[in-house]
């Protein structure tokens, strides 16, 4: 059994001596998990990034079986914001949500074309917090764990963090988190807006997540950084 696909670096942990566990999120075969030769030496570890991408041939005897990867470097992606920790954050970010809550060896081809275009925006554009809470409700939504904002416009909305519905005003009382409205209608929003945004995201993913025990600590990470003062621009301003 044999395939060869791009695909994205979700993560890596190391396995045995030399070898590793890498999970990919590939164009036509899902998320897939396959052993790497190597993979924990110095050299393999700087491919071995999230949002890296790269040429992936898996081979195995049989289909059912973790079988092995060879990967060839296509975009050093990871390595272009390194030295921005926010934007790596949210590469880690997003690639352990999709680790998480894709179900293995299941295509999503929207899926994929939706990460591989979030992690050029997050590397190069301004205002990529925005882009990121938009990826994540519409991630949620193609697992079917989306809240119902089709009714949400401008004004004072709110969602149930309960049933998903939402309303004008306070409805919901304790369970209601706000709606900003570059999240259903699109347009500029502020680090307020981004903040509240991820609070409606956040609440929901868990439920998109097969273990509900994960607790996603690398999303954890990424809120608690935007929340310290990360720039427009992705440059932490606090140390």
């Amino acid at each position: 059994m044999d395939w060869t696909d791009t695909a994205i670096v979700l993560s890596a942990r190391r396995h045995g001596e030399t070898s590793a566990v890498v999970h990919l999120f590939t164009a036509e075969h899902g998320r897939h998990a396959g052993l790497v030769r190597g993979g924990a030496g110095r050299r393999a570890r700087s491919v071995l990034q999230p949002g890296n991408e790269v040429q992936a041939t898996w081979r195995a005897r049989l289909s059912e079986q973790l079988g092995w990867f060879t990967l060839e470097m296509t975009n050093a992606r990871a390595a272009t914001v390194l030295d921005e920790p926010a934007r790596l954050a949210a590469f880690a970010a997003a690639a352990e949500i999709l680790d998480a809550a894709l179900p293995e060896r299941e295509p999503h081809a929207a899926a994929y074309t939706a990460f591989r275009d979030l992690l050029v925006v997050v590397a190069a554009q301004p205002d990529w917090p925005a882009d990121y809470a938009r990826w994540e409700l519409a991630l949620l939504r193609e697992l079917g764990f989306a809240p119902d904002l089709s009714g949400a416009g401008g004004g004072n909305w709110s969602v149930s963090t309960r049933t998903g519905q939402a309303e004008v005003g306070n409805a919901f009382g304790l369970h209601s988190l706000a709606v900003p409205q570059f999240l259903v209608t699109g347009g500029p929003a502020s680090d307020d807006d981004v903040a509240a945004a991820l609070k409606v995201t956040g609440a929901f993913l868990l439920r998109a997540v097969h273990d509900q025990r994960v607790a996603l600590p690398g999303r954890t990470r990424l809120v608690e950084r935007l929340a310290r003062g990360a720039t427009k621009s992705g440059i932490n301003l606090r140390p």
